[in-house]
């Protein structure tokens, strides 16, 4: 059975498309291709349909990430199907939580750095659309960072399933 998982912002053209990116990659260094499936989407719907922002493409690209990408808005009838919702900010999370059906749906919903163990309190990965490239550099290093925890949370659960 896929284990799936789908990262959410607020317009999908940044930071959510980017933790795709690089959770894709961990999950295929992983050998759980074939398991897991990880994709993105948005709080709302100002980007949908375009292609992720430059500048996260350019972060990725240098840092040997592939990313093919248009927009979307999370819909709540994606509960049903998904395992994690994980929330970039804590604004993504309320968001996420407001649109969950039941207290199932409402427990699917994490927030990304809640996975690395270096995050301190502040556990939100800021909006980098309104600056500069190294805002964009940062928002990568925070989604590598939580990452590596996210794919053990995820190893566990996929074990926990195993017949």
């Amino acid at each position: 059975m896929t284990y799936r998982v789908c990262f959410v912002c607020t317009g999908n053209i940044c930071r959510s498309p980017m933790a795709e990116s690089v959770f894709r990659a961990r999950v295929a260094d992983a050998g759980l291709e074939g398991l897991v499936e990880v994709d993105s989407a948005g709080t709302g719907d100002w980007h949908e349909g375009e292609g992720a922002d430059p500048r996260t493409l350019g972060v990725l690209e240098e840092n040997g990430y592939a990313l093919d990408h248009t927009a979307r808005v999370f819909e709540p009838s994606w509960f049903a199907r998904l395992d994690l919702v994980i929330a970039l900010d804590t604004g993504h999370l309320k968001a996420l939580r407001r649109l969950a059906r039941t207290e199932e749906d409402v427990r699917k919903v994490r927030l990304l750095r809640s996975y690395d163990p270096g995050a301190g309190d502040d556990l939100d990965v800021p909006d980098p659309y309104y600056g500069g490239r190294g805002g964009f550099e940062e928002c990568l290093e925070m989604v590598e960072a939580a990452s590596s925890g996210l794919l053990d949370a995820v190893s566990e659960d996929l074990e926990g399933r195993a017949p």
